[in-house]
Parts: structure tokens; sequence; C-alpha cells
């Protein structure tokens, strides 16, 4: 027991003043990435935007310096999180149609289940704003786009509580 306990102090020791080192990941080109959106609110689409937002941020900039041709992401929604890509939603979400439509700019694609679409919206594609795809079924698009060398993300937002 006094054994351990000279161990932990010793190592508590050695440890103390130092800090975290910085490592600058060598990234490979073309960098591509299927995001899964399955979301339970449509409010949550916002950090989840911060996600896509942050892969572009950090390839485009300094010390990378990627092109956008050499960032390929894919988006595919089937949560709760599709009423923002209706139509008739637009004002209710602005700001977050914006920030997505802004993202179709650096050649994010957003897909939407079209099953999610109809059976739980009972919509179709003339309801969804023009910069986003339907596809036949979510979980097969993103099998899809792993076997063609895509990472998968799912982006996990959680409320904060206090």
């Amino acid at each position: 027991m006094v054994r351990l306990v000279i161990v932990l102090l010793l190592g508590f020791l050695l440890s103390f003043g130092k800090e975290a080192v910085f490592v600058q990941t060598e990234y490979k080109k073309p960098f591509k990435v299927v995001f899964e959106i399955y979301l339970d609110h449509p409010e949550k689409m916002r950090p989840a935007i911060g996600w896509i937002s942050n892969v572009i941020f950090v390839l485009t900039n300094p010390p990378y310096n990627f092109s956008l041709e050499d960032i390929d992401i894919v988006v595919v929604s089937h949560g709760r999180e599709i009423p923002i890509f209706l139509k008739e939603n637009r004002d209710r979400y602005q700001d977050i149609v914006e920030r997505i439509e802004g993202l179709t700019h650096y050649g994010v694609k957003f897909k939407v289940c079209r099953m999610a679409l109809t059976q739980l919206y009972g919509a179709t594609e003339k309801d969804l704003h023009p910069f986003v795809e339907t596809v036949p079924s979510a979980i097969v698009e993103v099998a899809h786009w792993q076997m063609m060398g895509y990472s998968l993300i799912i982006p996990m937002v959680f409320e904060i509580r206090r």
C-alpha cells in the first residue's frame, strides 16, 4: 500500500507543470465524409451544421489549405430535422436553411430519405428546397457512401441541462 502511494505521488510530481501537446495531423486528399443526420428535434440541426462547417474550415485554412475540390461531403438526413428542408418552414428555420444553402456553395450535398419524407411528413420532392435531393433510403445511402470510401460521421447533439 505504501509503495502504491509513493508511485502515485511520484507520477503526480513528474507530470506537474507539463501540458498537452498539439499534434498537426497530416490529412490526406481527397477528404471524403458522409454525415448521417438523425436528430430528435429540428433545432438540433444548428450544432450539427457546425460539425460540417468545422470540417470545411479546418481543411481550407492553414496549414492544410485544401481546395474545395479536395473535400467531398455528403449529408444524409432521415430524422426529425426533415421539416427544415420543407419550403413551407423556410421562415420558421430561416437561419438554419440559409446556413445549409450556404454549405451547398462549398460543394456539400444534402440528401433526404424519401421514405421518411413521405411516411412521416406526407411530403414529396416538390415540397423541398431546390438545393436538396431525395434518396430512396437513408440507411442504404449511408452504406453506399461508406462502400465508396467515405468516412461516416454521426453528429451527436445533446441538450445541455444545468
